[in-house]
């Protein structure tokens, strides 16, 4: 944090110095109209020194910010359509390539390639504080992707920079617990996107008891910004609900005794940031975290929501012919009525007959690469974890029960393992699933089988 802060101010410093060669003085972003962004752009383009285009990057960034949404789409548009490559350049590197392709010739083809945007946005990231700003750019044009053309050209160009700059080996690991400061508890709980933290009180539950952690990752441009951030519970078996491991009448477990550690929600915190991965990462540092702080845990399981299974479902219920025989779509109207699950009667019925559905959405509904449509399935599977257990009513919250009525299912990272699982997913897509769930998939005669 000191060397961020150091170089930070190092920038500024540059920054301001350079101004003055461009005339410009310190606030004029500030307190003129945004104006002509684009022709900034093309002066920062243009080779000047290092001082005079760290001023100019900045007084772009900081002209970005005072505008309003319109002109600031209006820039986003500009951006997508006006930096593409040179393509005079292009067409000349293509036809010297075409004539003599030697290794010189396809360098040459590679940096004419290379669009006029992609060293405009490695400029800007000069400028004091660059780097955030530039997340928050790509947040913004996320948000209004439909209506920028070009836009998917230019948000490759942000995610193939981005992909770089928070390579893992820039990104620092961090526990969050009770005594972090305040500013950054006050983002975990407006981040947190999988069991919503209701006050500080939750947050402390969550934080403080003994039995509980909390890891982050950051970077070192973004100081107090979580990148994202995983919490656990250390428990002394597998949970099947998350109503056990959030009560708030529960009481800490000595770390002594705990055998488990359970990755109960993971929430990504810059939208700008989509599509970067982090959490393979994070997992497994955190497991190696965990596994030296306490040698006895011999389990690493997740409870992972189901988002899109509601949705499945709804879909395979209105098909004439699918995975549900017309005996199991009568029964699953049941769903229909408010207040199902607080029916014990219902609950009874349901449970397994869910838990039978859920394992054919997991283990036979495929997407795009014949892989499960499941997203969440998707990342854990491709980490090498195990599709270990399908819970019914483990999420009964509002939410819970609109994605998925109230499943949740638990995938088991086994160290041994992981390799071995992430290969037969990657190559193949093959799910790695426990006897038990293979066992729930309905037979080809279309008759349920029962867990051993």
């Amino acid at each position: 944090m000191m060397d961020g802060s150091f170089f930070g101010d190092l920038l500024q410093t540059i920054a301001d110095r350079g101004r003055a060669l461009v005339g410009l003085s310190r606030g004029d972003g500030a307190d003129s109209p945004p104006q002509d962004l684009i022709g900034l752009c093309d002066a920062l383009l243009s080779g000047r020194g290092e001082a005079s285009g760290v001023a100019l990057a900045q007084e772009i960034l900081t002209r970005y910010a005072a505008a309003d949404g319109v002109e600031r789409q209006r820039f986003l548009a500009a951006l997508a359509e006006r930096f593409g490559p040179d393509r005079k350049r292009l067409e000349q590197a293509i036809a010297a390539w075409t004539a003599d392709p030697d290794d010189r010739r396809a360098i040459d083809l590679h940096v004419a390639a290379e669009p006029r945007r992609q060293e405009l946005i490695r400029r800007l990231n000069l400028a004091p504080g660059g780097t955030h700003s530039l997340v928050r750019m790509r947040e913004e044009a996320l948000r209004h992707a439909a209506s920028i053309p070009g836009f998917d050209a230019m948000d490759a160009d942000f995610a193939h920079l981005f992909s770089s700059w928070f390579n893992r080996g820039f990104l620092v690991l961090r526990r969050i617990d009770w005594s972090t400061p305040a500013n950054i508890l006050h983002k975990i709980i407006r981040y947190e996107a999988v069991h919503a933290i209701h006050d500080w009180e939750d947050l402390r539950r969550r934080l403080e008891p003994p039995d509980r952690r909390c890891f982050a990752f950051f970077h070192p441009q973004l100081v107090d910004e979580p990148l994202i951030f995983v919490e656990i519970a250390l428990t002394d078996g597998i949970a099947s609900s998350i109503a056990e491991l959030l009560s708030e009448d529960r009481k800490p477990m000595p770390t002594a005794k705990a055998t488990t550690a359970i990755f109960y929600s993971i929430s990504n915190c810059q939208d700008g940031l989509r599509g970067i991965s982090f959490g393979n990462f994070l997992l497994k540092q955190v497991v190696q975290e965990l596994s030296r702080e306490l040698p006895g845990l011999t389990n690493f399981v997740t409870l992972s929501p189901v988002p899109g299974f509601a949705g499945w479902l709804a879909k395979e219920r209105a098909k004439e012919a699918g995975m549900l025989s017309a005996e199991e779509k009568t029964r699953l109207t049941a769903l229909d009525s408010d207040g199902w699950h607080r029916d014990p009667a219902v609950v009874d019925a349901m449970s397994p007959l869910l838990q039978s559905v859920a394992a054919r959405y997991f283990l036979k509904a495929q997407g795009a690469n014949r892989r499960p449509v499941d997203p969440v399935a998707r990342f854990h599977l491709g980490n090498g974890a195990r599709l270990e257990r399908i819970n019914p009513m483990a999420d009964l919250s509002a939410k819970g029960l609109k994605q998925s009525h109230g499943v949740m299912v638990n995938y088991l990272y086994d160290l041994r393992h992981i390799e071995r699982n992430h290969e037969s997913y990657a190559e193949g897509g093959k799910v790695s699933a426990s006897t038990a769930l293979h066992k729930l998939v309905k037979s080809e005669t279309g008759t349920a089988v029962a867990v051993a």
